[in-house]
C-alpha cells in the first residue's frame, strides 16, 4: 500500500486555487455585456472550471508522489552505512 497523501496540504492548496476562480468566474460574468451575458460568459466559465479540474488532479498527484518519496527509505548499504577504513 503507497503511504497517503497530506490531505490538509492538498485541501489548502486547492482552496486558493478555489478562491481564484471564483474570482475570475464572477469577472467573466460581470464583464460579459448587457444581453450577451450567458453567451460572452458561458465559455469562458468552462474553461476556467476545466483548468481547475486540472489542477486539482495534477496536484493530487504530485500530493501522492510527495507521500511515496517522504516514506521512501534509501537501501542500506554495505557496512550499515558505516563509513569504510
Amino acid at each position: 500500500m503507497t503511504p497517503q497523501m497530506d490531505r490538509e496540504k492538498f485541501k489548502e492548496q486547492m482552496r486558493a486555487e478555489l478562491e481564484l476562480l471564483m474570482e475570475e468566474m464572477a469577472d467573466a460574468v460581470d464583464n460579459a455585456p448587457a444581453g450577451r451575458i450567458i453567451r460572452d460568459s458561458e465559455e469562458k466559465v468552462r474553461d476556467l472550471f476545466g483548468e481547475f479540474r486540472r489542477k486539482a488532479f495534477e496536484g493530487a498527484m504530485q500530493a501522492k508522489v510527495d507521500a511515496a518519496e517522504a516514506a521512501f527509505s534509501p537501501s542500506e548499504q554495505p557496512g550499515d552505512g558505516q563509513a569504510e577504513t
